[in-house]
C-alpha cells in the first residue's frame, strides 16, 4: 500500500513539474531551461533513492524493519506536505527552487528506504543477500540443516 501511495505522489509531482513548476520556481530562466530544471527536481528524487536504501537498511537492521518502514512513510508524507507549503520564487526568490530540490532529495531517501527494507526478510521479496537468520548467523552450527 505504501508503495502505491508513494508512486502516486511521484506521478503527481511529475505532472506538476510539467505544468507549473517551471513558471512558479524558475520564472527568470528561459522557458526551456525552466522546464528542464523542473524535471531536474523530479530526477533528484530518483537519484537519492539508492542512498535512502542504504541508510534505511542500516537502521532497519538496528531498529527493526517495521520501525524503518513507518519512518520512510512518514518522511514521504511530511515531504509531500512540505512541497505543497513552499512559497514560490515570487515569494522567497532563489530559496524556493533550492528548498524544492532539497525536499525532493529527502523524499527520494524515504522512498528508497521503503524499497530497501520493506520485504527483505520475506523470502518471496528477497532479490539479494538473505537475512542473517536465513544464513544461520548467530545460531549453533550443529543445529543448521542444509
Amino acid at each position: 500500500m505504501g508503495s502505491t501511495i508513494e508512486w502516486y505522489d511521484f506521478f503527481l509531482y511529475a505532472t506538476a513539474a510539467a505544468l507549473v513548476f517551471d513558471t512558479q520556481f524558475f520564472p527568470t530562466a528561459d522557458p526551456a531551461v525552466g522546464f528542464i530544471a523542473a524535471f531536474g527536481t523530479l530526477a533528484a528524487g530518483f537519484v537519492s533513492r539508492p542512498f535512502g536504501g542504504l541508510v534505511m537498511d542500516h537502521f532497519g537492521d538496528r531498529y527493526g524493519r517495521k520501525n524503518t518502514l513507518i519512518a520512510s512513510l512518514l518522511i514521504m508524507g511530511l515531504c509531500t506536505a512540505a512541497i505543497g507549503l513552499i512559497p514560490t520564487y515570487a515569494g522567497i526568490g532563489v530559496a524556493a527552487p533550492i528548498l524544492l530540490t532539497l525536499i525532493r532529495v529527502i523524499q527520494g531517501i524515504g522512498l528508497g528506504g521503503e524499497w530497501g527494507g520493506a520485504g527483505r526478510d520475506d523470502p518471496r521479496a528477497r532479490t539479494g543477500e538473505p537475512s542473517p537468520a536465513a544464513r544461520g548467523v548467530g545460531r549453533d552450527p550443529r543445529t543448521l540443516h542444509h
